[in-house]
């Protein structure tokens, strides 16, 4: 499934890297710290976090993660927005909480959709 699909099923909005879009999620990581995500999190992740710190563009970027998904409507600091068009990750904004977005991206990465 992809970041467009995700993003157009659960009304996300898009902040960054749209020529991304079309990235592969083939999982999903739900975590704010950070040395957590580095450990367990994997590759084509979708990053769910209320972090919102350019260090997050960093741990996307080195784990290779498909995207980030900020939580509670918060939307991501000016130099980690500037950081994520440069590197090219998408970060998408949910005003669901982080219990109710895992849950949905988990429905929907299982449904075969």
């Amino acid at each position: 499934m992809d970041i467009k699909t995700i993003a157009k099923d659960l009304n996300l909005k898009l902040m960054s890297a749209s020529d991304r879009i079309n990235n592969n999620v083939t999982g999903g990581y739900t975590g704010d710290l950070l040395s957590d995500v580095m450990a367990n999190s994997h590759q084509g992740d979708i990053w769910i976090t209320r972090q919102v710190h350019q260090n997050i563009v960093a741990v996307a970027t080195l784990k290779e993660h498909a995207g980030i998904i900020l939580i509670n409507s918060c939307e991501p600091a000016k130099d980690t927005l500037e950081k994520a068009i440069q590197e090219n990750v998408p970060i998408l904004v949910s005003d669901l909480s982080a219990f109710e977005l895992t849950g949905k991206i988990y429905n929907l990465l299982n449904s075969g959709k």
